[in-house]
């Protein structure tokens, strides 16, 4: 019998303990970004996100609330990666926001990021990333150009240090302009690009030192056993 009785004890505590959470109210959500520190999305415009059935997720009851809806709605937004929606035992509610990552900006007739993907990404007002301008002839359904050259700057510091501006031209061939030169470097197609690259590294050493970066108007590296200099 007090077996009995003591099964009917914890099978209402555990009823009751049930109800109560399930009618606890869900405090203001604790919003964490991942990685940079450079916002591209505001702390506010995900607060605006996290709505489900048009009214606030904060004081809404645990029981109705839908994780994986609030995960979708903040994944919908073209500026966030990959977003996690979790919920603590006490009803807090955390979600961990992870950016797309810029690596080139596209301004032509529309102008938006392309990022680490290939994929577009739109400007933001809050914040200006600092990549390399994509200009000339560049359709946003067709970027695997661009992107692979925007990739390989990104990775590599001396590209990252000089490269402002990346120009694709109308038969898809490649020109770099330089941060503190003038003269154009014409890549040419991005077939063997990283032997292209390192010849345009070991040129720029010993124009640098020969103090003769500012006689060029054109370093053409279109043949990738030579490089071809027109002078001003």
């Amino acid at each position: 019998m007090k077996v009995l009785l003591l099964l009917v004890l914890v099978g209402f505590l555990y009823a009751f303990s049930a109800k109560r959470n399930s009618v606890r109210k869900v405090a203001q959500p604790d919003i964490k970004f991942v990685g940079d520190d450079n916002l591209f999305v505001t702390h506010e415009t995900v607060s605006k996100l996290l709505i489900q059935n048009q009214a606030s997720v904060a004081n809404t009851p645990k029981d109705i609330i839908d994780l994986n809806a609030l995960e979708s709605a903040l994944n919908s937004n073209p500026l966030i990666k990959q977003t996690q929606v979790f919920m603590a035992v006490d009803g807090l509610i955390t979600a961990q926001i992870e950016q797309k990552k810029p690596i080139a900006r596209v301004s032509t007739n529309a102008s938006y990021y392309i990022d680490e993907k290939g994929s577009y990404m739109p400007l933001s007002t809050n914040y200006t990333a600092r990549v390399p301008l994509v200009t000339g002839h560049v359709e946003k359904n067709a970027l695997v150009n661009v992107h692979a050259i925007a990739a390989k700057i990104q990775s590599d510091a001396f590209l990252k240090m000089h490269v402002v501006e990346i120009r694709q031209n109308i038969d898809k061939t490649i020109d770099l302009k330089l941060r503190s030169h003038d003269f154009k470097i014409h890549l040419g197609t991005l077939e063997a690009m990283d032997k292209k690259i390192n010849n345009l590294k070991a040129f720029y050493k010993k124009a640098m030192k020969d103090d003769v970066l500012d006689d060029y108007q054109l370093v053409n590296l279109k043949f990738d056993k030579q490089v071809i200099c027109t002078k001003i």
